[in-house]
């Protein structure tokens, strides 16, 4: 019997989409699931792919159907389950069979992982969703280029494409890849909110209706805003609810869920003393939108807002620019926590090519992603901001990210992503700052010293000092 070229492990929703992919694309697959029904089902259903593909009932007999060196990708739950299924194959395998994690793994528990096993191990991030997974991801490697140059190929030709270009990368060493998934699921989070906010103002400051809402999207999809999440956002403002016969967003409750990516993001920036301000709010966001019934309790004490706004006060077409203001910070802010981790874990992570990537098959790939990487190949340690491109929109439209915050403030409408973009953009662009009397403060009750205008030494005191 013919042996399979790869297998993969967990038939979920993303293990099945994963493994048509594959065998789509001309490379036979063994697949094995926990259940063994699931793996039946997902083989009856796969019509004329059946034929690349290999179904099994044990491990030992999916660990079988492999051609040698195997190569074996884990989609699986991320956490214990990925120990426990490593557990269960190493009795198996052979010195040189690659274990592939594609799950969304945290990349600490990756770079545990590689550091423990003796066995091969890549980990590698896959987004797109259910839709990218079937059709065309972007996916971002992480572990030695050798071992990802064995399998590049078949990650490649599953990838999504823009123009000849697969959106499928070796990020760097360890759990690079993983790390880079998290940052762009953190991204994600932002740009969601950022959207919302928008939405939001659009609801309940200019009383606009669902279907008028998602003829904006549909417009501003057709700019500089151009992207998969500004598409979707006008498709879900315009979708109909079956059994009420009303807009769909009108019955859907206002508490966002998540799977603890963009958390993991905002927490290792904390780390790497990274400024992602616009991220972290957008996780805070959710957060504070899961505690529904405080919030009602707090507006049944406080009132509702003032949230009626005069249209010629807050154009739509200033909400366009407040966005794309917002947009730019936000994936500035996420690529400096990249480089930051670049330097500080010694990966060498290629912003450029991350860029690249992310350009078609993931939940963030835009337009504007085209010109980012054309910005970071000229000068990769060049933020974002200050790229000639880039610098030239900010200054188009930071004035409208102003007055859009501080209407939204003014009339009661939550908006803190936005918020928190014009503090990043305000202060990022302040050379004389305010720390100075923090660390005033910092030597006056611990005489942690400070530094001079006038003198680069950092143990100076004040006068409390000699006291």
């Amino acid at each position: 019997m013919t042996k399979s070229e790869i297998g993969l492990i967990g038939l979920g929703t993303m293990g099945s989409a994963l493994a048509l992919n594959i065998a789509e694309k001309g490379h036979d697959i063994a697949v094995w699931n926990r259940t063994t029904a699931t793996t039946k089902t997902f083989f009856e259903t796969a019509g004329d792919l059946a034929a690349r593909i290999t179904p099994t009932e044990t491990l030992k007999e999916f660990v079988a159907a492999l051609a040698t060196p195997r190569a074996i990708i884990l989609m699986v739950p991320a956490g214990h389950p990925v120990d426990d299924q490593i557990d269960a194959l190493l009795p198996l395998l052979e010195a040189e069979d690659l274990i592939i994690d594609a799950g969304n793994a945290n990349f600490h528990d990756t770079n545990r992982r590689m550091r423990a096993l003796t066995q091969p191990f890549l980990g590698i991030g896959v987004s797109g969703g259910e839709e990218g997974a079937r059709h065309g991801p972007a996916i971002m490697g992480g572990g030695p280029r050798a071992l990802w140059d064995r399998v590049g190929h078949i990650l490649q030709a599953i990838a999504a494409k823009h123009g000849d270009s697969a959106c499928a990368d070796w990020m760097g060493e360890e759990g690079s890849g993983h790390f880079v998934k998290a940052v762009h699921n953190g991204i994600e989070y932002a740009d969601m909110q950022l959207i919302a906010e928008v939405y939001g103002l659009m609801r309940d400051g200019l009383g606009m209706d669902a279907d008028a809402i998602g003829t904006i999207f549909e417009g501003w999809n057709e700019g500089i805003l151009q992207s998969y999440l500004i598409e979707i956002s006008g498709k879900v403002a315009k979708a109909q609810d079956t059994q009420s016969g009303g807009p769909l967003l009108e019955v859907i409750k206002d508490s966002a869920g998540q799977k603890g990516t963009g958390r993991w993001t905002a927490i290792e920036a904390q780390h790497l003393g990274a400024a992602i301000p616009v991220i972290e709010a957008a996780v805070v966001a959710r957060n504070m939108s899961a505690r529904k019934d405080q919030r009602g309790d707090m507006e049944a004490i406080y009132g509702k807002a003032p949230q009626a706004i005069d249209g010629a006060t807050l154009p739509v077409e200033m909400l366009e620019q407040a966005l794309i203001a917002g947009k730019i910070l936000c994936y500035a802010q996420g690529f400096e926590m990249i480089a930051a981790a670049s330097a500080q874990f010694g990966w060498s992570l290629d912003l450029p090519a991350i860029a690249r990537v992310w350009r078609e098959g993931c939940i963030i790939r835009s337009a504007m992603l085209d010109d980012m990487a054309s910005a970071l190949a000229q000068a990769p340690d060049r933020s974002l901001m200050a790229a000639p491109f880039f610098s030239g929109k900010l200054k188009e439209t930071h004035g409208a990210l102003r007055q859009v915050a501080s209407i939204a403030a003014l009339n009661g409408c939550p908006a803190p992503a936005l918020s928190a973009a014009l503090a990043y953009f305000d202060t990022m662009r302040t050379e004389r700052g305010t720390a100075n009397m923090i660390q005033g403060q910092r030597d006056f009750f611990g005489l942690h010293g400070f530094v001079r205008l006038d003198d680069a030494r950092t143990d100076q005191h004040g006068p409390w000092a000699a006291k």
